[in-house]
């Protein structure tokens, strides 16, 4: 059973993995579901329609990467980066 992980170990270790890929599909959701909303605001221009849905995706942006780098933060403490590059490193006694 300590083989099996959580849905929630295995979404954060696919993050971890795939971190640009997650910044970027939740930018496209950002922007799609800000359009969505603000297509249903009556009396708004389009352009300032399209300004609100960047704008919200900015945000959307800048939380994930906020995200990723206390993920990668968290890896980085808890040794688990270290256990996997650990074999990229030149020792001292290597010459």
């Amino acid at each position: 059973m300590a083989d099996v992980k959580s849905k929630f170990e295995s979404a954060r270790e696919w993050v971890v993995d795939h971190k640009l890929r997650a910044v970027g599909c939740l930018w496209l959701s950002g922007v799609a579901g800000s359009i969505a909303y603000n297509w249903s605001q009556p009396n708004m221009k389009t352009s300032v329609r399209l300004i609100h849905a960047r704008l919200h995706a900015q945000a959307l942006t800048l939380a994930a990467l906020a995200g990723a780098a206390v993920v990668e933060y968290y890896d980085h403490r808890s040794g688990a980066k270290a256990e996997r590059y650990a074999g990229y490193i030149p020792h001292k006694d290597a010459k």
